[in-house]
């Protein structure tokens, strides 16, 4: 649904260049939720306004529902009003919401469809069946100071929705709310996902916000994205720094004679009490240095740092046993092994 090739975006300014996006290649499968995640400058809200030519690529290609829109950008009047036409499919919901102050809530949902030209009486119609949609058709003759962090986003969203979007960005969308807030309008989101068909594109630097809705995940560093996949993939990709951070397990080797291991649990392992079995099959002592569980994606999945006596030798055999259980195993400290 959204691809990105070899994306670049240089800003210059007083002789000086600065590279916000070197070379991005994403790919965003239809339907489903995708969360960019990275640091300040990392080059999320860079990469998010050139989906959508709110920014204009420096190279690179940015294709949305099979629609190359960079083609489009800058090649005449005729491409012009196409650019204008694709763009009205994507709906950009943003981190301080960007609501007039001087409208009310149902005349701030009607202003794109204003925009495209419609109808008085079927704006007023629209935005109030999307205003039903957000669970605020209460706050339709509302002004947006009346309303609290949580309700403006809301509206936000319906007015991203107003123009019957395929694709729907959010930049950083929860940063600036309350952590139950944030729930409420990650579930919304989700729920939006759904029940439209919506494919999602949301930049964050919040963990939880990936933990809680995505299905996959891109980790960008200096402008580039250094890991991607589905969370299910990067769960099982040793070493990967985004699964650590998702479920971050601490604790080290309270010897030099034992062997330090990550277990990841996902699926019908997560429910498996594999570590006793372990512990009596092999007549071995384990100790439990950190454990994280989580449902993601309706899935629960968990990580587990362990400490098994002896060196990584002498060890091979259990955690043989681990990896025959479908569980992803990493070894962090194998003193003695080569």
């Amino acid at each position: 649904m959204i691809t990105t090739t070899g994306l670049t975006k240089v800003y210059r300014s007083r002789g000086r260049e600065v590279t916000a996006l070197d070379g991005v290649d994403l790919h965003v499968r239809e339907g489903e939720v995708y969360g960019v995640i990275g640091q300040s400058g990392a080059g999320k809200s860079s990469l998010i306004r050139c989906v959508n030519l709110l920014e204009r690529p420096t190279a690179g290609t940015v294709t949305v529902a099979g629609r190359d829109l960079t083609a489009l950008a800058g090649r005449g009047p005729r491409a012009g009003r196409e650019l204008r036409q694709a763009r009205s499919r994507i709906g950009m919901v943003f981190q301080h919401f960007n609501l007039l102050s001087s409208r009310t809530v149902q005349d701030n949902v009607e202003l794109p469809l204003e925009i495209l030209g419609v109808s008085g009486r079927e704006r007023s119609r629209k935005a109030l069946d999307l205003l039903d949609l957000v669970g605020l058709t209460d706050k339709a003759k509302s002004y947006p100071a009346q309303l609290s962090g949580g309700q403006k986003q809301r509206v936000g969203i319906a007015r991203a929705l107003a123009g019957d979007p395929k694709v729907l960005l959010s930049d950083e969308a929860t940063s600036a709310l309350d952590p139950e807030t944030t729930r409420s309008i990650l579930q919304l989101l989700r729920d939006l996902n759904r029940q439209l068909g919506l494919t999602v594109l949301l930049i964050t630097h919040e963990m939880d916000v990936v933990k809680s809705i995505c299905d996959s995940a891109a980790l960008m560093e200096r402008g580039r994205i250094v890991e991607s996949g589905t969370v299910g993939e990067l769960l099982a990709t040793p070493g990967s720094e985004l699964a650590a951070a998702l479920f971050p397990v601490g604790g080290e080797a309270t010897g030099e004679d034992r062997t330090v291991v990550d277990v990841t649990f996902h699926g019908e392992s997560s429910t498996q009490p594999v570590i006793s079995q372990l512990s009596r099959t092999y007549n071995i002592d384990i100790s439990i240095l950190g454990a994280a569980i989580d449902t993601v994606g309706g899935l629960q999945i968990g990580r587990m740092r362990i400490e098994l006596p002896g060196r990584y030798e002498d060890n091979v055999v259990p955690i043989g046993f681990l990896r025959e259980q479908g569980l992803q195993i990493d070894v962090l400290l194998a003193e003695g092994a080569e």
